[in-house]
């Protein structure tokens, strides 16, 4: 049986070829069954060197296994944990996700801050900010991955912490009354960020409140669309009102940050000093598709030993494209793929929204619902996405004032039915 394949610089597992796992990799192994018990009692780990064979019985780790188990499952002493939290060692997140399960994440004082570092140094665009200070503005649901997003309503610029301008106050865009967005853009203009980072929808609809007020943010040098999947239509408003080199910056409160790249590039790459990436084929028929298994890298409260993250990869020539959750992805009768990115590309050119999404309702029925400020050629819109759905399937396009979110506070592109 041949090794796993993974996304990492080949520079980082030499030996991959070989029968052996490469050093670097079975020392992180060894590491995480060192500072957390849950792995022994998984799968109990050999003291000789590791071979292949053995890594890959090692069973993937799941969401759903870490929330039944319960955060306290990674700890030999919990109660020192506790401890940790009363004099700031340690600090704790709870994310829901897409799955709409809480899960708590234990950190440890200053992960988050060094492995964002990492995720900078990994970003042609981002490494400029590194090692200096610089000012920059998020705009993101209030649950977002940062342990610095706030949780209560602190008037500014209480929520200005080691430079970050915290923006948000409440959940879902959609239902920010004008004098919220007077507040949030003229916090933007008193900030005068370099770096602007937030949820795709949330800054497509900032970009709307600035083009609307006349507002432009001259100081800005990049865009950071991360906490969900971004569309080209997102990328587009956003560049619209403020331009500058959008970057996709893509991970998870409870791994951290994994892939980074280009907005719409398809060149994201993995950030090495963060984690192993594991690529496991998907399905028969897709080559280049991925399941990932993740591996954190020096992290000591809650490492994570391939964990399935549930989102799915595409390798292209200079990079990966991040496809999206796994059920949020549809497949035709004919076994063939749908992605946001199809649907991006299968839009009428003259077409323009600041979000949308596309939801299964039947076996071959689908509604697209989008907001605009003026309403798109239904007929063209349905035209287009149909014969990207093939297959006999019919759509109706709906112009929306608003899309909700899922409980989690999530957006989606496209939603199939359930399988």
């Amino acid at each position: 049986m041949p090794a796993p394949t993974f996304a990492n610089p080949p520079g980082t597992l030499d030996s991959i070829t070989g029968e052996f796992v490469p050093a670097p990799l079975e020392g992180e192994i060894r590491k995480i069954y060192a500072r957390s018990p849950l792995y022994a009692q998984r799968f109990p780990l050999h003291p000789s060197p590791l071979q292949w064979s053995c890594y890959r019985e090692i069973p993937a780790l799941s969401k759903k296994e870490i929330v039944e188990r319960g955060h306290q499952a990674f700890f030999a002493d919990y109660a020192e944990i506790e401890r940790g939290f009363q004099t700031k060692r340690y600090e704790y997140e709870s994310t829901g996700g897409t799955t709409q399960s809480p899960m708590t994440v234990i950190m440890e004082d200053g992960w988050w801050n060094a492995q964002t570092e990492r995720a900078y140094q990994t970003s042609p665009i981002l490494r400029q900010f590194t090692g200096r200070p610089y000012r920059k503005c998020v705009l993101a649901p209030i649950g977002c991955s940062s342990n610095l997003c706030p949780y209560e309503d602190h008037p500014f610029p209480h929520r200005y912490f080691d430079g970050t301008v915290y923006l948000n106050l409440s959940s879902d865009p959609f239902v920010f009354p004008e004098t919220e967005w007077d507040r949030i853009v003229l916090e933007l203009q008193a900030t005068q960020p370099e770096v602007l980072e937030g949820e795709p929808v949330y800054l497509s609809l900032l970009a709307r409140a600035a083009r609307k007020r006349g507002v432009r943010v001259p100081s800005l040098r990049a865009v950071i669309l991360t906490y969900g999947k971004a569309s080209r239509q997102h990328g587009q408003r956003i560049a619209e009102a403020f331009p500058a080199p959008q970057v996709d910056l893509y991970g998870s409160t409870e791994a951290g940050y994994l892939f980074v790249g280009e907005a719409f590039k398809d060149n994201s790459q993995v950030i090495d000093a963060n984690a192993f990436v594991e690529l496991v084929p998907w399905r028969p028929g897709l080559p280049g598709v991925y399941q990932i298994y993740v591996t954190t890298r020096d992290r000591e409260a809650m490492p994570l030993l391939r964990y399935h993250t549930g989102d799915i990869v595409q390798q292209f020539p200079h990079g990966f494209r991040l496809l999206g959750r796994e059920g949020n992805l549809h497949f035709r009768p004919d076994g063939s793929l749908v992605s946001p990115s199809d649907i991006d590309a299968a839009l009428p050119g003259d077409f323009a929204c600041w979000h949308y999404s596309l939801l299964q309702t039947g076996e071959t029925r689908w509604d697209f619902h989008y907001v605009a400020d003026e309403a798109a050629d239904h007929g063209a819109v349905e035209s287009a996405l149909a014969g990207l759905l093939g297959f006999g399937a019919r759509v109706n396009a709906f112009r929306r004032k608003f899309i909700a979110p899922a409980a989690s506070g999530k957006f989606a592109l496209l939603k199939p039915l359930a399988k």
